[in-house]
């Protein structure tokens, strides 16, 4: 299995979505990974709840309340201050690609996913923000 640990430590990411179980085992899987995981069940004002955070990598489900990851997404590309945080949308709709490529995510990851594929995102985007 692919490792975050080597260039995860000390680093920061939060997590959208309802599902208490979805925000348990991201939680659980990302903070023995050495990250430090902030995870809120609804993006009702989220650039409030993201201010004291400073979150290198941002998960979106597409069906969060009350606005859903779409619009929280697009919130979130249109803000000066987290712009270039990547967002990583997933879900477990079929259309994800599409559904990522509207809200304006720079990557998905379809549910449910595998433990490397999480890494493997993760990393990719991480990759990609350090070079820009």
């Amino acid at each position: 299995m692919m490792s975050l640990a080597n260039e995860s430590v000390g680093k920061t990411l939060a997590i959208f979505d309802d599902e208490e179980d979805i925000l348990t085992i991201f939680s659980y899987i990302l903070t023995e990974q050495g990250w430090t995981v902030y995870t809120f069940t609804d993006c009702d004002h989220i650039l409030d709840k993201l201010a004291n955070i400073n979150p290198e990598v941002i998960f979106m489900d597409n069906w969060i309340p009350n606005q859903g990851g779409i619009i929280a997404t697009q919130t979130l590309k249109n803000s000066v201050r987290y712009r270039q945080v990547p967002v990583i949308y997933f879900s477990a709709n079929a259309d994800i690609a599409s559904l990522a490529q509207s809200a304006g995510a720079d990557a998905y990851l379809a549910k449910p996913f595998e433990l490397d594929e999480l890494a493997a995102v993760i990393e990719r985007v991480t990759k990609s923000s350090r070079l820009k």
